[in-house]
């Protein structure tokens, strides 16, 4: 631990050159990236415990160069701080925090993915990394995707796709999509069913669909609710109709008797309800 003389005269973002001064020399590099962070803002978005950088440079140690990966994950820092103030490197001794995983994406021109980068990581202690190669794989010798976990101060090589990380409480994986307007492999992060996290279009176009199949469900019910109430009021009716019916007839019975056994007219329509001109129809 630097005592507090030291890290008070240590240089400061703004005197630091602000990456590896190291250009990248495929748009993959970053969209790779930037596609995994608007993941997380989606379904982070509530959270505000980590930060997830593309191509920002790390300093573990203030005199010397920095190490950029094409992007990484800090869990336990900051995601806006205080000030609102953009990081231009991440100085280590300030965060106080190493990040817990790394990502490098293999270009046409070799940068140490798998030799100076594979040990430099594994010597700062970043818990997982992750090299995505889906263009150079065979020329490389190695698989287009891998994630690796240190153990023990080494790296294991991890089996999988997607790979569930436990300590970060994310997967990750990649399939082929349409992202970027391109239809290629792409990585995502996937939850512990393997169940791919969608990007935020994708998300809200997702729910647009689902909102408009339960407006669809919803009027079908509402429609079924309603042609069952017509229908059991039809019934109702079509009973009622027919009780009037059956009583109507019963008293045209009743009436029928009565009026051959010459009982007056008035009497036999206060009992049966008929009219005077329907008993004379009877009789």
């Amino acid at each position: 631990m630097l005592d507090e003389d030291l890290r008070v005269s240590l240089p400061t973002e703004e005197e630091l050159p602000y990456s590896d001064e190291k250009p990248v020399d495929s748009e993959l590099q970053l969209l790779a990236g930037f596609l995994l962070r608007g993941i997380l803002n989606h379904i982070w978005s509530d959270r505000f415990d980590w930060l997830f950088a593309v191509n920002l440079g790390i300093y573990p140690d203030p005199y010397e160069p920095a190490i950029a990966p094409d992007a990484f994950l800090s869990l336990g820092v900051e995601r806006v701080r205080e000030n609102n103030k953009l990081r231009l490197s991440y100085l280590l001794y300030q965060e106080k925090v190493m990040p817990q995983w790394v990502l490098e994406v293999v270009s046409k021109k070799p940068g140490g993915e798998y030799s100076t980068k594979f040990r430099r990581y594994a010597e700062m202690g970043v818990l997982y990394y992750v090299i995505y190669n889906p263009s150079h794989y065979r020329r490389d010798k190695h698989e287009m995707f891998e994630v690796y976990r240190l153990e023990k101060g080494k790296y294991i090589l991890q089996v999988g796709n997607p790979v569930w990380m436990p300590e970060i409480g994310l997967g990750i994986g990649h399939e082929k999509s349409h992202q970027e307007g391109v239809n290629r492999d792409w990585l995502f992060w996937y939850n512990e069913e393997g169940d791919r996290y969608l990007p935020p279009g994708d998300a809200l176009e997702q729910e647009k669909i689902l909102r408009g199949r339960e407006k669809l469900i919803r009027r079908s019910l509402e429609d079924q609710l309603e042609q069952q109430r017509l229908e059991s009021a039809s019934r109702l009716e079509q009973e009622r109709l027919e009780s009037a019916s059956r009583l109507e007839q019963a008293h045209r019975s009743l009436a029928l008797r009565m009026i051959q056994e010459n009982m007056p007219l008035e009497t036999i329509a206060r009992i049966t309800n008929l009219t005077i001109e329907q008993l004379e129809q009877i009789r």
